[in-house]
Order: C-alpha cells, then sequence, then structure tokens
C-alpha cells in the first residue's frame, strides 16, 4: 500500500508573499503581529499580508469582484503552480482536485449582501456580481476556473481544525483513485467584518490578534519518480473535546495517531501544537516546539495549513528532520480537534521519503 506525499507548498501569509518569506520568518522566529495605526475595530494587534492588493498581486482580469479570501488562495495557487512546469501539469486537469478548509467562506462578502438587501431601495437591488462570493465554496471554485483544476471541488469548514479536516478529505480521494493530485489547505481573511464578529463574539477580556493567509500543499497518491518528495502523510486523527478538556483530549488523539501509524514516541521529531495547549512530553521525550500563532495570528481556516508550512520549512534546514515524524495539533473553539503525522523525507530533494 502506498503512502499519499507532499511535492510542493505554498504560502501567502503575515510575513509576505510565497513560501521564501513564510519560511524566512519562521525561521528567524520573528512575529508578523503589527499595531496599526488606522485599524478601526478595537482589536489593535493585527496579522495581515502586508502590501496584498487583490489587482496588483493577481492582475485586473477576472478579479474585479473577488474578495479578499478568494484572492489569498488565488495567490497561493499561483506561487505553487507557477514554480514549476511539474506542478502544472500534475495538478491541473480532469483529475487534479482541490479541497480548501474555510471558516464560513468570506464574511464580508456575506454581509454585504445581507446589508444591500435592507439599504437598497429594493431588496433584489443588490450588486449581483457579489452574490457568488457569498457562498461558502466560492474561493475553491474560482481557483478551480483560474487554474484548470477539472477535478473533485471541495470546501470544508471546521475554523482552525479545517486544514486537518481538509486534509483527511485529501487523502481519501487519492486513496480511492478519485484524484491524480490534490491540492490542499485553508484561507482566511482579515477584514473588518470578521474583526467585529470575532470582536463581538468572543472574550473582550482576552482579545485574540487576527491573522490571514493561505497555504496549500501539492499531495500525490505515492512518491512520484521524477519529483522530489518533502514529507509522507502518515495519517489524520480527528476528535472532540469537552470544555476544560482540551490539553487531556489532544494529548490521546496524539496517543491515538501515533498508535496508528506504528510510531514510536522517540522518533517524533517536531510537535506543532494547538494554540493554548501545555507542555508537550511524551514518555520522556521533548520534542521540537514550532512557532505557532503567536508568529501569524489566529489564522482560522488557514492556521493549521500554517502549522504544515512550518513543518515543512523547518524541516528544510535542519538535518536531525531527516527521515523523522513530525505532528500538528490544532483545536477549535467548537470543541473539534485533529493531530496530523508527517515523516519528513530522508534526504533533502530525493524521490523517496
Amino acid at each position: 500500500m502506498t503512502t499519499p506525499v507532499i511535492t510542493a507548498w505554498s504560502a501567502v501569509s503575515p510575513f509576505g508573499l510565497g513560501r521564501g518569506a513564510f519560511a524566512a520568518g519562521v525561521a528567524a522566529g520573528t512575529s508578523a503581529v503589527t499595531r496599526p495605526d488606522d485599524w478601526p475595530v478595537p482589536r489593535q494587534r493585527v496579522a495581515q499580508v502586508p502590501g496584498f492588493v487583490t489587482a496588483e498581486v493577481l492582475g485586473r482580469k477576472g478579479t474585479r469582484s473577488m474578495d479578499r479570501v478568494s484572492a489569498l488562495t488565488a495567490a497561493a495557487a499561483d506561487e505553487l503552480l507557477g514554480a514549476d512546469s511539474r506542478h502544472r501539469e500534475v495538478a491541473a486537469g480532469e483529475r487534479a482536485a482541490l479541497v480548501l478548509g474555510t471558516t464560513a467562506g468570506s464574511s464580508t462578502s456575506m454581509m454585504d449582501i445581507t446589508r444591500d438587501t435592507h439599504t437598497r431601495a429594493m431588496p433584489f437591488h443588490i450588486d449581483t456580481p457579489r452574490i457568488p462570493n457569498a457562498i461558502m465554496n466560492s474561493s475553491a471554485a474560482q481557483c478551480a476556473i483560474r487554474h484548470h483544476l477539472k477535478g473533485p471541488n471541495t470546501t470544508v469548514a471546521g475554523g482552525r481544525t479545517a486544514g486537518l479536516f481538509a486534509l483527511r478529505y485529501a487523502l481519501r480521494l487519492l486513496s480511492f483513485g478519485h484524484a491524480r493530485s490534490v491540492l490542499c489547505g485553508g484561507a482566511e481573511e482579515l477584514t473588518e467584518d470578521r474583526a467585529w464578529l470575532e470582536h463581538l463574539s468572543g472574550d473582550p477580556d482576552r482579545p485574540t490578534t487576527l491573522g490571514e493567509g493561505c497555504s496549500l500543499l501539492l499531495l500525490e497518491p505515492a512518491a512520484p519518480p521524477d519529483a522530489p518528495v518533502l514529507a509522507e502523510v502518515l495519517g489524520v486523527t480527528l476528535g472532540v473535546f469537552r470544555d476544560g478538556e482540551q490539553d487531556t483530549a489532544l494529548a490521546d488523539c496524539l496517543d491515538r495517531a501515533l498508535a496508528r501509524a506504528g510510531v514510536a514516541a522517540a522518533d517524533l521529531w517536531a510537535v506543532s501544537p494547538a494554540v493554548g495547549q501545555g507542555e508537550v512530553r511524551l514518555d520522556g521525550h521533548a520534542p521540537l516546539i514550532l512557532p505557532g500563532e503567536e508568529a501569524w495570528g489566529d489564522a482560522g481556516a488557514a492556521a493549521a495549513p500554517f502549522q504544515i508550512a512550518s513543518v515543512l520549512a523547518a524541516a528544510e534546514g535542519d538535518p536531525a528532520a531527516r527521515g523523522r515524524v513530525a505532528a500538528v495539533l490544532s483545536a477549535d473553539r467548537d470543541n473539534v480537534l485533529g493531530c496530523a503525522l508527517f515523516r519528513i523525507a530522508k534526504e533533502p530533494g530525493s524521490t523517496h521519503a
């Protein structure tokens, strides 16, 4: 039985446009959180993608009515598919799938449509080009159209854990032969509308630093003979937890994931912990702890994909990672959680993990 592999990744993040900017930010251990002077929402620390203007990044053709989360997704796909001719060949066409994690699509688009129905002369006098943006799967659909992805196209909602939901869905597509490749990840936008929703629904005494962005993986069903493998995907384990029991449930989820993958705790090179998770120790072994929300803010559905990207970025420069396993843990405030395990390639640029 073959093991699905990651052969490429991309990121549009608060560190900047592209995989290089993200990797440099993770390697430097810096934070992309800023205090903008003109941010009107009472949440003064944010982590925006710097200088991201849709028309400037993607061009004007086909982007006039594109919302921010769709633009971030398209930009991440542009980078991944434009970096290598093989990526374009493998990740496009009839059996090329896209699975995107989301929280609820674009809150700004949905609120704009709702507002128009109340403020225009007639409820149906709305800006019709915006209607598709208000649908949860708009970003994935626009990305597929832009890049000729004609295989399964799926959007999975799950907040901070959406990226792991999407990854598990992608693995099923590959294992059942429904796709020859999958672009898999998650995206979230940082807008005034989302900031107000988070401010009014969260704990005002413990404000969250909001972030945004998109990160995508190129998944293939097995190690290809003509391209390097970055890591094997050993599996995704999901679960739920009760209020006040997040750390216990995450530890149990990690234990179950390791057991299913047949991995010993001592083989765990690094862990990207969930937000608010306590110390991660296994049988006295303390793995490397990778950066998370403190570096890029609460990126919502892009959080787990950013965590996976941080694993791949850190592994590139750490010889101790070769052939060993990394864990990505995620938990959402709606009491769902997950753990994904990855085995890093034994040699940089090798065709076998």
